[in-house]
């Protein structure tokens, strides 16, 4: 049935995946997601080096599976990767061989990240044959039902262009963005992939995720803080970087309402001394990563994070692009609101909520990471990108849909009331931004408006309240160079004990 099946099977919804491998395994995984759409993955095809296999059966007679296609077609060997899903649109390749050599992995996750497609894999062959559906492995949780819309796939080929044979810096490399930032990025052909991070652990983990080794014994990984100015000024000047993607911040919430003074160290500050070093040896591209909660601000790190953007996009005239973009909540990111739920249903609850209507835009990892480098490649200079995430989820129905998931019996629920410095409901853009349409469907963007890079000339002022450690003075001083950001507690504040988060 081949190519037609093909065909008639990516009008199904889901992202268009290449299955490595066209043993049990993989013939296993493509049947389950083929007959379990809520996984989000359409198979199209199989990658194999059994040059006798031309097709592989993944479903029984019509009549027992109406629907479905009987056969998939075995498209290319493995080191036929890159020209298969450029010709079909893959957008996610999956490897299912048992045993893979660790060498044959990267190669083919690096292949798959050079045109823009997510990698994901199943694990032990001998676990996979323990489970009733082979494709529960690939995903525990239905991440479209969680975010209450389709996930994306945001990178495309085209990323390679900006990458390849560059010099590529990645600032907070060791979080969970930005590692898989890395992973991406090492898979498009950096001529150099720099790591910084200022926790060695984190970046002895990260070289071992990306490399499959970590012998500490080269310059790619970086120890820094970026609020040390002289130092990232040296590592500029030594490194000469091309690209900048600046993933480093200071990001929960409840934290930087109780001190302000480090949110504008390493939020505002250290932005500043990473956009004045690239400007200094002529970076081609800088890419911040910044917040929804810089729209409109209300908390001290949406305050921070604005300003970050706004000294970003004072930038325009620069000889470099230097962009930014716009996270919602990542499911999944460390200290997520995930990652926290899963812990309190793990111990029988309660699970912590701010407030019953309470509600957040969400995206996955993989949209996140695929928004920064596709805005990499987009930017022409001052814009901060957003990603279409459809509506905002009620909270309390995310928590409700991940409870059902995970078979557990349904638990209790304890609202603790807004926290200073949230919101009930946040927004994309702030109302005196425009969103603008770009090249891609599901990516808007905005630019500064004319009479508000005008707070940039007063960040010195900042700079020295927080250096003195006076909190007081640094939410003065937002108040003031943020018309509209109001530092007062929210109505109904409750305890910063309350280990709900809210980041990005």
């Amino acid at each position: 049935m081949g190519l037609e099946t093909t065909s008639a099977n990516a009008l199904r919804a889901g992202l268009r995946t290449l299955v490595v491998g066209a043993g049990s395994a993989g013939s296993a995984l493509a049947r389950d997601l083929l007959r379990t759409p809520e996984f989000g993955l359409c198979p199209v095809g199989f990658l194999d080096d059994d040059p006798h296999k031309k097709e592989v059966r993944v479903a029984g007679p019509p009549w027992e599976e109406p629907g479905l296609p009987e056969t998939l077609p075995v498209l290319g060997g493995l080191n036929e990767l890159v020209g298969v899903s450029l010709e079909f649109g893959v957008e996610v390749v999956v490897l299912a061989i048992p045993g893979l050599p660790p060498e044959d992995f990267r190669k083919v996750a690096a292949d798959a990240s050079a045109v823009g497609a997510s990698v994901r894999y199943l694990p032990s062959f001998l676990v996979a044959l323990r489970r009733d559906v082979v494709g529960s492995d690939m995903r525990t949780l239905d991440v479209n039902r969680l975010i209450g819309r389709q996930e994306l796939h945001v990178v495309s080929a085209s990323v390679r262009e900006v990458i390849a044979g560059r010099r590529v810096l990645v600032t907070g490399a060791g979080g969970s963005i930005g590692s898989e930032l890395c992973r991406q990025v090492y898979g498009f052909g950096p001529s150099k992939m720099y790591m910084l991070d200022h926790d060695e652990s984190n970046l002895h983990r990260l070289q071992l995720d990306v490399w499959g080794e970590a012998l500490l014994d080269d310059d790619t990984l970086v120890i820094a803080d970026i609020r040390d100015r002289p130092r990232i000024e040296q590592l500029f000047r030594d490194l000469k970087p091309e690209v900048v993607f600046h993933a480093a911040a200071h990001k929960h919430l409840p934290l930087l309402e109780r001190h302000p003074c480090e949110a504008v160290k390493s939020n505002v500050l250290g932005t500043e001394n990473l956009v004045r070093a690239a400007l200094d040896i002529g970076v081609e591209r800088f890419i911040l990563i910044s917040t929804d909660k810089a729209a409109d601000p209300v908390s001290v790190l949406g305050a921070t994070k604005r300003l970050a953007e706004l000294i970003v996009q004072a930038n325009t005239q620069a000889p470099g692009v230097f962009a930014g973009v716009r996270f919602g909540n990542v499911l999944g990111s460390r200290g997520s609101l995930l990652s926290v739920l899963a812990e309190q249903v793990r111990g029988g609850g309660p699970v912590t909520v701010t407030h019953p209507d309470v509600t957040r835009f969400f995206m996955t990892i993989e949209e996140a990471v695929g928004l920064v480098l596709e805005a990499g490649r987009m930017a022409q200079g001052g814009e901060i990108f957003v990603l279409d995430m459809g509506d905002p989820v009620r909270i309390v129905d995310l928590v409700h849909k991940f409870v059902e998931q995970v078979n557990q019996p349904q638990v209790e629920i304890r609202f603790t009331g807004l926290r200073p410095g949230e919101k009930l409901h946040e927004a994309l853009f702030s109302q005196a931004e425009e969103r603008l349409p770009t090249e891609h469907p599901r990516v808007y963007a905005t630019v500064p408006p004319v009479d508000s890079l005008g707070a940039v000339v007063r960040l010195p002022d900042l700079y020295g309240a927080a250096a003195g450690n006076d909190n007081e003075a640094v939410r003065v001083l937002l108040t003031e160079l943020l018309p509209g950001y109001a530092s007062a507690p929210s109505e109904g504040a409750a305890a910063f004990a309350a280990p709900y988060p809210d980041d990005f």
